[in-house]
């Protein structure tokens, strides 16, 4: 039970040694009012530790840079090696798996051991590891690292436990899969070619078991030999020496042909009968030029080679294209017959693999479909049907269609809004996909029983918006919004904006969905918001813009010269929100005398335009241009249903719309918020002299953001980053926050010092997304502290510690010579200026290279702390977050009102009031007024989250209204008036008017607040070192809590209302800009962040969903009964050799082999074997497969048995036959006969 009161005049008693217990932290400007009696308040919280735990769920999208693939004919899964040493386990829709090596390494090799639960992968470090995947989180069981030679090439026959690999120096080892050991037995490179060879012959590339007899093995070397090695006898069959180098092999069915791929695009086909030269050679894409050469081609990097009993073979390859058309795109080549198909792709072929009927390589293959990955794409074609049309892939493998550049995610929504987005969405799919049921259908996967309507929301560069069905660990997407038929499409050299916006002009910057009205906001990079509603029914519309001007006017400027030595305020009235409204251009018009520059970025069509059933646009608004430079970066925003309200806000401002009537209300800068509650004594300067040097590159695009190789990351969030190389100053700024600001603790004793929050607010003030709002044009602003609100500053953060401040002259500030300050501002000659970004739209920042975990968790911390290194800047003040919803906006107040919440990059919380209509004609017709600017609180960095609870502790959702569909037929009977549902604080407690509380979170401190009294009862400083980066209200076991991810990748959670510490995991270091960009929280204990550019990994921090995790993935291994090999016949046992007699542990094992050398290969037993082994143990599934297994080996023996003892009587019987004639023949003779 916690427990806290109500104290008088704002001030709250602090408990000493404590974060909670804070001092005062009540109003920082206003009339103290009368506040109620003070009375217990009595919070139950539910929330402790043991309710939270941080785990991977599940991974949707397509694996980052591909580099392999494997699939199991029986149980039908297909698995995908990365590049980064990750392999995703793919089934039926519902079953999917990722896997990640500890190493890291590339994924060179998967094979699958068919029909058994494992999965052997070779990686890039020379290892090889066994997977166990008869559980639902597969583990290693075992690793082979093999020390002194390369792995090139692995290959596991079918029903084998003996693993053939081959190396780079051209040997081939055995290794024992059972207990991952190496085999003595070895065939060097040197044996398998002849003595006379002088050269060597290359790296294993193939390796292959005939099909006529296993104990034949075919080796392919990369420089053009091929070698089949007798197992039994341990010499070469034969030897084949090819000009040309060896990509890959593939057999004929019967054993007596094999068909090779070469670096020249030429194929070639081998008889065993005559193995001196190729019984074919074709270039299936070599034209024979005028002088009767072959034209140059490219290599053929695989070839399969598969029979089909009702048709003729087929031969499929990739490469072997000519040289002659530059930029020609890569393909895939289908050759049936006489007839020859080229599928083009989008992508580079990584490889491909064709889907048999049958897992025995010496049957007629029956191929229905080939499996292909590209670089950023995976298809299956259907060879079934003559078109060869693709299947419809059922998996998410198109997140990355266009770089992913924002995501939102909500979970528990309303129960009817996935299927009507999937109707709509499924009206627009597309066609011409095969008609059968997609081949990859192995495991099983159940709904379970803690599921709830789950959506995930991405943004795209293309500026396109993807609605995707997130319940229950699945992932499939819904529906398909694009923003950019909202404007005409860019033409070059149209015009500066166009210029500027040429790249990705319409790439979504942030969202704002409410689902219960299912109205839709999309922030756009060129300034620009669109609102959308839901309909069922296709309309005609002309789309209505509104043009805002939300910037610092010149003539507003005033040059430090005219106010250096004589800082004053401005008068309260001048900083009126009316003296404002003149700043919003009405649409269509232009200020006279900046005709050329006030235009917006894009252009709005403005003809009627017909728009199909879905999201429709209803109103689009966009900033101007002001004096030739680009409009800032909007930085925050939100917008609620039962208000018709939609406010946004920038570095310059914040500006509120009525979406309703279609007008402006409010547009003001951020310093005229404050009016006479204006913490802070500004004075301003005059601007910059080069206004245009950066804003030439302002709306670059950011599709350029995931670029890996250049080791920068775009964003276009933030404005500046500054580098220096003075060690002394990174030192100092690792162990200072980089948002820090410290207040003393006495300000009043000298009315001539300047305290330490001039610089520290001035340089290190910045949103945990917006980082430096630095490099925006107009004038900066000093800032210094007036003398009346010393004192209340003193109460507002009185628990921070107090700086050093040293005396300035009376009226002109000085930098705090401190021991930071000379340090900071000096630079001689020899020192490199400051670097400084390009744009404030898209900045790209270099993340240092370190070698330590230390470094490389404070990396991103360091960077951002160095970049605040010169206090002799510009800096506006930037709103970083906005919240609608029923509060107080004043002491005084005695009922809640609509207010709007304004949280600053200067930590500075403020709260305007907002006058309504209620009735329906009124609120249509009569203009919304808002106050004057209420309560002004303060924070430890940028403002982040807000959040409101009951005095019981409750969640209070924001008010909305019931979606209802403008462009349905009238009813006259049912006449369509809005109906909205209020969660008013008062509605859920007793007493009338009893008030509410206010979470807000900022990049520092999170602070609880009590309304309307305005008086702060609890602090948490969440971290020192770091920053958050996001921040979220969430509800989880029927409780609230406040939920953290910091840039040193701790994950917190804190209790409500007493931010109490619940949970605090090192989960992500931060070193990558996307993961800053795309983390969300969201209910019920769920998380989620782009992990690569193709990637969403899901998280979760709840217990509960970590003990139900197991049910709700899907099973990858399911008991099947292993095809029966076909009959061969008699003629074909007899005369086809004796491949089934074939024993490889007399012939690989230690008996017979020997013991490999111990410096080959070191053997790691794997952290999940001994688990492994348990639950395959102890499955029926395993004890049954393991029974049948022996039982084959039993009646294999048997009939090997059978067959000597036939033999053995055979013997006897003659032996019998001879022993008997010649004790006739010697019956009857003496001994001296003899």
């Amino acid at each position: 039970m916690k427990k806290f009161r109500k104290v008088l005049d704002g001030l709250t008693t602090s408990s000493p040694g404590g974060t909670m217990g804070s001092p005062s932290c009540g109003s920082a400007a206003g009339t103290p009012t009368a506040a109620p009696t003070p009375k217990e308040i009595d919070v139950q919280e539910t929330l402790v530790s043991e309710n939270f735990q941080l785990c991977k769920t599940v991974r949707h999208g397509f694996p980052y840079q591909p580099t392999s693939l494997a699939f199991d004919p029986v149980q039908k899964i297909l698995a995908i090696g990365s590049r980064s040493g990750g392999v995703r386990i793919l089934g039926r829709p519902g079953v999917d798996c990722y896997c990640q090596h500890e190493s890291g390494a590339a994924v060179l090799q998967l094979q699958f051991l068919i029909n058994e639960g494992a999965l052997v992968t070779a990686c890039a470090d020379d290892t090889l590891h066994l997977w166990n995947l008869r559980q639902r989180r597969p583990a290693v069981l075992h690793s082979l690292k093999f020390n002194r030679e390369r792995i090139t090439f692995c290959h596991l026959p079918f029903q084998s436990k003996w693993l053939y690999v081959g190396t780079e120096r051209g040997n081939t080892h055995i290794v024992n899969i059972e207990s991952f050991i190496l085999s003595g037995y070895v065939i060097m490179w040197n044996k398998a070619i002849e003595l006379s060879t002088k050269t060597h012959p290359g790296p294993v590339v193939h390796l292959s078991d005939s099909p006529k007899d296993e104990g034949k093995l075919l080796i392919g070397f990369e420089g053009g030999t091929i070698v089949q090695w007798d197992l039994r006898a341990k010499k070469a069959d034969f030897r084949i020496y090819y000009d040309e180098a060896i990509h890959s092999v593939s057999w004929h069915h019967e054993g007596k042909q094999f068909m090779c791929s070469h670096s020249d695009g030429s194929l070639t086909l081998w008889n065993l009968r005559n193995t001196t030269k190729p019984f074919q050679v074709t270039f299936p894409h070599g034209k024979i030029q005028k002088d009767g050469r072959k034209e140059s081609c490219k290599p053929i990097l695989k070839v399969e080679y598969k029979t089909s009993r009702s048709s003729e073979p087929f031969v499929i390859f990739s490469g072997g294209l000519s040289y002659d058309k530059a930029g020609r795109r890569p393909a895939l080549t289908i050759m049936h017959g006489k007839a020859i198909t080229v599928l083009e792709m989008d992508y580079p072929i990584v490889e491909f693999m064709v889907l048999c009927e049958t897992p025995y390589n010496n049957e007629v293959q029956d191929p229905y479909a080939v499996v292909v990955l590209l670089e950023k794409d995976f298809i299956v074609v259907d060879l079934t049907q003559s078109n060869f049309p693709v299947f419809e892939n059922p998996y998410p493998m198109d997140i990355h269609e266009s770089p992913v550049t924002c995501t939102a995610y909500f979970a528990d929504c309303p129960p009817d809004i996935i299927p009507i987005l999937y109707s709509i969405g499924a009206k627009n799919k597309k066609t011409g996909y095969s008609h059968k049921e997609w081949p990859i259908g192995g495991g099983t996967w159940t709904l379970g029983s803690h599921t709830y309507p789950e959506i995930i929301i991405t943004g795209h560069a293309d500026g396109s918006i993807k609605f995707w069905d997130a319940s229950a660990f699945t992932l499939q997407m819904l529906y398909k919004l694009k923003t950019s038929k909202v404007f005409e499409k860019p033409k070059p050299g149209e015009g500066r904006a166009a210029e500027l916006g040429e790249e990705d002009p319409f790439a979504v910057q942030m969202v704002s969905w409410c689902p219960h009205s299912r109205i839709f906001c999309v922030v756009g990079i060129s300034a620009h918001i669109i609102l959308y509603r839901f309909s069922k029914y296709d309309a005609n519309t002309q789309i209505v813009s509104l043009e805002v001007r939300l910037q610092c006017e010149p003539e507003d400027i005033i040059t430090p010269s005219e106010n250096e030595n004589n800082p004053c305020f401005s008068e309260p009235g001048s900083h009126s929100p009316q003296t404002h409204h003149q700043h919003p251009v009405s649409p269509g018009s232009r200020t006279p005398d900046g005709a050329k520059d006030s235009i917006p970025c894009l252009k709005v069509k403005d003809k009627m335009v017909r728009v199909p059933p879905g999201y429709q646009s209803d109103l689009v608004i966009q900033l101007l241009w002001v004096d030739g430079e680009p409009p800032q970066q909007i930085t925050s925003l939100d917008l609620n249903s039962a208000y018709g309200l939609l406010a946004f806000g920038n570095c310059n401002g914040l500006a509120v719309v009525d979406y309703l009537q279609k007008t402006v209300i409010l547009c003001i800068s951020t310093l005229d918020l404050y009016g006479a509650t204006d913490p802070y004594q500004r004075l301003t300067r005059s601007p910059r002299r080069n206004r245009q040097s950066t804003s030439e590159h302002c709306m670059r695009g950011l599709s350029n953001f995931y670029s890996d190789s250049k080791k920068r990351i775009r964003t276009s969030y933030q404005s500046l980053t500054e580098l220096t190389d003075n060690q002394q100053s990174i030192d100092m700024e690792r162990s200072k926050s980089p948002t820090s600001v410290h207040y003393p603790t006495s300000l009043h004793n000298d009315p001539r010092i300047l305290p330490e929050p001039v610089a520290s607010l001035r340089a290190s003030h910045c949103s945990p997304v917006f980082y430096l709002l630095d490099n925006v044009k107009g004038p900066g602003r000093k800032l210094s502290l007036p003398t009346d609100l010393k004192t209340d500053l003193d109460h507002v953060n009185g628990h921070c510690t107090s700086p050093t401040s040293q005396p300035c002259s009376a009226g002109k500030p000085r930098i705090p010579m401190g021991p930071e300050g000379p340090r900071l501002t000096r630079r001689g000659p020899g020192r490199p200026p400051f670097r400084k970004a390009q744009s404030a739209a898209c900045m790209e920042i270099s993340l240092p290279v370190s070698h330590t975990e230390e470094s490389r968790e404070n990396s991103f911390s360091r960077s951002r702390s160095s970049s605040v290194s010169s206090i002799d800047r510009d800096t506006k003040e930037a709103i970083t977050t906005l919240q609608f919803g029923e509060s107080y906006g004043r002491k005084s107040d005695a009922l809640p009102t609509p207010c709007l919440w304004v949280g600053t990059s200067l930590g500075v919380v403020i709260l305007i009031p907002l006058s309504i209509p209620t009735d329906h004609e009124e609120r249509m017709e009569d203009p919304v007024t808002v106050g004057p600017s209420g309560a002004v609180q303060m924070l430890k960095g940028s403002v982040l989250r807000f959040g409101f609870l009951d005095c019981n502790g409750a969640l209070i959702q924001s008010p909305y209204e019931v979606w209802r569909d403008l462009n349905a037929p009238e009813d006259p009977d049912r006449p369509r008036r809005r109906k909205l549902v209020h969660f008013s604080p008062s509605s859920s407690q007793d007493a009338f008017g009893e008030g509410h509380l206010a979470v807000v979170c900022s990049e520092r401190q999170a602070k609880v607040f009590l309304m309307p009294s305005q008086s702060c009862l609890f602090v948490h400083n969440i971290t020192e070192s770091s920053f958050v980066l996001r921040a979220d209200v969430v509800s989880l076991c029927n409780s609230v809590c406040l939920a953290c991810f910091c840039a040193n990748g701790h994950v917190m959670t804190l209790s409500l209302p007493s931010l109490r510490p619940l949970m605090d995991v090192n989960y992500l270091p931060l070193t990558d800009m996307r993961i800053a960009r795309t983390f969300c929280f969201t209910n019920e204990g769920q998380a989620l962040y782009l992990s690569s550019p193709t990637e969403i990994q899901r998280i979760t921090y709840s217990q509960e969903m970590c003990d139900n995790l197991q049910e709700m993935l899907g099973e990858l291994f399911t008991p099947i009964e292993t095809p029966e090999a076909q009959n061969r016949g008699f003629l074909k046992g007899f005369f086809g050799g004796n491949a089934h007699t074939f024993d490889r542990e007399e012939l690989f094992g230690e008996a017979a082999a020997g013991k490999a050398s111990r410096s080959l290969a070191q053997h790691i037993p794997g952290q999940g074997g001994v688990e492994g082994m348990k639950v395959a143990a102890s499955g029926a599934v395993g004890e049954l497969a393991r029974a049948r297994i022996a039982l084959d080996e039993r009646g294999q023996r048997l009939g090997e048995l059978e067959e000597r003892t036939a033999l053995m009587m055979t013997s006897a019987e003659t032996f019998s036959k001879h022993a008997h004639e010649l004790m006739l023949k010697c019956k009857d003779k003496k001994w001296y006969q003899f």
